[in-house]
């Protein structure tokens, strides 16, 4: 056997912890300590919020409000548990391989995994702030695009002409991909409907990731456009700078605190109009700079030629299609359900690779990143 480097002997040599009395420890010297008293379970996590949230705000009672009736968890409240459940499936996890602007994105842009936490941030700050449930906006905000195919936007346009209605990635992610979860109703709402086009969200919570993922994209994204020389941060609209600053960290820091401000002053989620059309000058100029600019355009049509055919090909071919995901209706709806239902939860790279290895398409014709064309 190789002598192992000592890092890896030390390393070793913590396998059992370091024990001491009663107790097991992670280290060799005791650390700071609490109080000894009870564990601090969902029971009283809920009186907690019973007693401290403001009126309005979503409660977690017992284990609830799911399709599947499930006992209480003794520790977690029900919340709780739908952000645990989001945050360990595999959905989740293929966020980080999806597109939030740009394919291929270079090491410091955002993916949609890190759009979500960024929005889960964004999220619970203003919930924290108006005394509504941050973890239910929290497990609303890490979940809200667990429906997004490969290559951003791009896909629901790919996918609209497989999927009677229209392929929409919220209703899609809460009630296709998410499903399996078993979440609470309040989560799935949410979810289902943070987009500005859709209905009213159920709970004050959901409409609080409705503003805080437009906050949180529109800052972001102007970011990682300024950083990769797409956009020149002194072409700002002056309504922008004015109201909200050049930076990332003010504009999100202005438009948190206007929907808190809205928020307790009137009851209702919003902003004053101010902040609120600054916010949409900011929108506006990154739509014109940066999802419309011809690259991405161009981005756009190679990833829907890339998704169509990988559906029509997983149509024509149910047998091609991990077990899982072949239909139990194998009727021409059925197939084309179950194909778009797997080509939606791939990874860009996958389905890029797929394009290659299953439609035998030149690379030439694949989508490009920063700094490779299209």
């Amino acid at each position: 056997m190789p002598e192992l480097p000592p890092r890896a002997v030390a390393w070793a040599e913590t396998m059992a912890g370091h024990p001491d009395d009663h107790l097991v420890r992670a280290h060799a010297e005791p650390g700071p300590g609490l109080a000894p008293g009870s564990p601090v379970l969902r029971e009283q996590r809920e009186e907690w919020e019973a007693g401290h949230l403001r009126p309005g705000a979503a409660l977690a009672v017992g284990a609830g409000d799911r399709e599947i009736r499930e006992e209480p968890d003794p520790e977690r409240t029900c919340f709780e548990r739908d952000r645990d459940r989001i945050v360990h499936s595999t959905a989740f996890r293929r966020l980080a391989g999806k597109t939030q602007v740009v394919v291929f994105p270079t090491d410091h842009q955002r993916t949609r995994l890190t759009h979500a936490l960024e929005v889960a941030q964004v999220a619970t700050s203003i919930a924290r702030g108006v005394g509504a449930n941050a973890t239910l906006a929290e497990a609303i905000a890490l979940g809200h695009d667990c429906g997004h195919g490969p290559g951003g936007h791009a896909s629901e346009d790919a996918f609209d002409a497989f999927v009677p209605g229209g392929y929409d990635h919220g209703p899609w992610g809460a009630d296709v991909v998410l499903a399996g979860l078993n979440l609470c109703a309040q989560t799935l709402d949410g979810i289902r409907n943070h987009s500005w086009s859709r209905p009213t969200p159920a709970t004050v919570e959901g409409e609080i990731v409705s503003w805080a993922d437009r906050i949180a994209y529109c800052a972001h994204d102007l970011e990682d456009a300024a950083d990769a020389g797409i956009v020149d941060l002194a072409d700002l609209p002056d309504e922008v700078v004015q109201v909200a600053g050049r930076t990332r960290r003010a504009q999100l820091g202005t438009f948190v605190r206007a929907v808190i401000a809205t928020a307790t002053a009137t009851g209702s989620v919003g902003m004053a109009a101010e902040p609120a059309s600054a916010l949409a000058a900011l929108r506006a100029f990154n739509y014109a700079s940066i999802y419309t600019r011809p690259d991405s355009v161009a981005q756009a049509q190679a990833v829907g030629a890339v998704l169509r055919g990988l559906v029509e090909y997983y149509a024509q071919e149910p047998l091609a299609l991990p077990v899982d995901f072949v239909a139990a209706d194998q009727g021409a709806e059925g197939r084309v359900r179950a194909a778009v239902t797997y080509v939606a939860g791939m990874t860009d790279r996958f389905a890029f690779a797929q394009a290659v290895d299953l439609l035998g398409w030149n690379p030439d014709r694949l989508p490009r990143g920063i700094g490779r064309g299209a």
